[in-house]
């Protein structure tokens, strides 16, 4: 079984990681595809008057202020346009796919996370109102049920809280959540580089392998940006028992098949 993560940013060639992904169904091989949505969000949100925002976690990490008002153009774009536009990709190629965000059958499950700490122009600050939180919970049963009737889910980065209330998850770490659960073979996580550079203006220097042992040393010194949550998704995936997990470029042609030959950077 393979979990495969398209990135929502700029420069992904969705429309290839979709052909490559249907091929492979084609195969005989369980494929769940989970994508983003976070450049079209940006795009909605300045249409709609609500520009996107984005912080700086103590710890050093940028994400989304999801307010309820962000959460709903979330909600719009990433469950609804993108979501059923890959599935309607998959159904003209012959694969059968089954469109859901992980408020749908409680598929992902967390805490929210109310606050946000952060650090803006130096100075420390706490945002509420937040509608973000963690992966508790995997309903792999949904999935498993899904997969073995020969479905092929095509998952949006949403979960539900406790409290039953939306949430904006990171998409890697969705990819992540669901390859443990589903102790899956390899998580393969597409993005708009060739994979973890040792500098990130040098797209010659890509760190072909990791080992599993060493991928935490390797988020401090060399994950900058969005890859540090890539590269965390990726410790978490294989401490959870994913066999490997590989990082590659998702503007390739046939990127799937690619990093599945060992084209990226390979950890575990």
């Amino acid at each position: 079984m393979i979990i495969v993560k398209a990135g929502g940013g700029e420069g992904l060639d969705m429309a290839a990681v979709v052909a490559d992904a249907a091929e492979i169904v084609k195969q005989g091989q369980q494929v769940v595809l989970v994508h983003g949505g976070s450049h079209e969000t940006n795009v909605v949100s300045e249409k709609l008057g609500h520009p996107p925002r984005f912080v700086t976690s103590m710890s050093g990490h940028s994400s989304r202020y999801t307010d309820r008002e962000t959460l709903e153009i979330f909600l719009m774009t990433a469950a609804g346009k993108i979501n059923k536009l890959i599935v309607e990709q998959l159904q003209q190629l012959g694969v059968n796919a089954v469109g859901l965000s992980g408020l749908d059958g409680r598929l992902l499950e967390g805490q929210r996370k109310e606050s946000l700490r952060i650090v803006e122009n130096g100075k420390r600050k706490i945002l509420r109102g937040e509608y973000s939180g963690m992966i508790e919970k995997v309903n792999a049963g949904l999935l498993k049920l899904l997969l073995e009737a020969g479905y092929t889910p095509v998952v949006a980065p949403l979960a539900i809280s406790t409290e039953s209330e939306g949430l904006n998850v990171d998409g890697d770490r969705v990819a992540a959540a669901i390859g443990a659960a589903l102790q899956a073979d390899k998580v393969i996580i597409l993005t708009n580089v060739p994979g973890l550079l040792r500098d990130i203006e040098d797209e010659g220097s890509l760190i072909k392998q990791i080992p599993a042992a060493q991928a935490e040393s390797y988020l401090d010194r060399y994950a900058k940006g969005r890859m540090k949550r890539k590269v965390l998704g990726a410790v978490e995936a294989l401490q959870d028992g994913v066999g490997q997990v590989i990082i590659a470029d998702g503007r390739a042609e046939k990127p799937v098949q690619r990093a599945l030959a060992g084209e990226g950077t390979v950890i575990g």
